[in-house]
């Protein structure tokens, strides 16, 4: 299998072109955002914040979560295009940082730092753990989920695409490391069903996810190849209708800062 570089501008290019579908098909990103949510009112000790950092907010499935929930006096938003400040309008506690987060410094004096299905896209995952126990006070938190290594598994078995993600060990090794604790660490395994594999792709390109195949092109025949070969990973419902199943695999971590 081929672990990509990763071009950071198509990442960027793929997820403005996917922004109008986005909120619509990223079905498991909203589940994901929920449960991560869940998460940090459990562990979170109080609910007023002075100054929270957001890596990667998209559409904002988390931050509106956040923002209704949590009383936030000065929400900083980071994402990779201009276009995601369209889901946030009518907020007066904003500020944006746009751009690749692994090139920008964090903003300093941090209560809380989260991320929501972003960090997966970093190619230094340490040197932004770092830079987050930099930026947090002592005791913040660290709240984010990524994807593992089962993550959009079909896709990779058909056309060896797919990033270079990291497990539950290797997380938990590099998160102290860098002087955080780590209070919450999980996996669990979603899966999406569709009538077609074609679909299967269509709901991919949705919600951006073609990024992760910048150096791949489809042909006609490829197409054809894949629909056939996606023919392995098709299973009967309880009536007897076929659906082709896609899988998601999010990790969800809450870790603190040492004192």
């Amino acid at each position: 299998m081929k672990n990509l570089e990763i071009d950071k501008a198509q990442v960027a290019l793929r997820f403005a072109q996917a922004g109008q579908s986005y909120s619509e098909h990223a079905v498991v990103q909203k589940q994901i955002a929920r449960r991560l949510f869940n998460l940090i009112q459990r562990h979170a000790a109080k609910t007023q914040f002075e100054r929270v950092f957001e890596i990667g907010c998209g559409s904002g499935n988390l931050s509106h979560l956040l923002l209704k929930d949590f009383q936030i006096q000065h929400y900083l938003l980071n994402d990779l295009y201009a276009e995601v400040q369209q889901h946030f309008q009518g907020y007066s506690n904003i500020d944006w940082l746009l751009g690749d987060i692994e090139q920008l410094v964090f903003p300093a004096h941090l209560e809380l730092i989260v991320s929501t299905s972003a960090l997966q896209w970093m190619t230094d995952l340490a040197a932004v753990f770092q830079k987050a126990n930099d930026s947090l006070l002592p005791q913040g938190l660290f709240c984010f989920s990524t994807f593992g290594e089962r993550n959009l598994q079909e896709i990779k078995t058909l056309t060896g695409q797919g990033l270079d993600y990291v497990n539950l060990d290797q997380l938990r090794e590099k998160l102290q490391n860098q002087g955080f604790e780590v209070l919450h660490l999980s996996e669990q395994i979603e899966y999406l069903d569709f009538a077609t594999p074609k679909q299967v792709l269509q709901h991919l390109k949705a919600t951006g996810v073609t990024a992760t195949a910048s150096s791949f092109r489809w042909t006609k025949h490829s197409l054809e190849c894949f629909y056939q070969d996606y023919q392995q990973f098709s299973q009967l419902d309880t009536s007897g209708q076929i659906h082709y199943r896609l899988s998601y695999h999010p990790i969800y971590c809450i870790a603190r800062r040492m004192p």
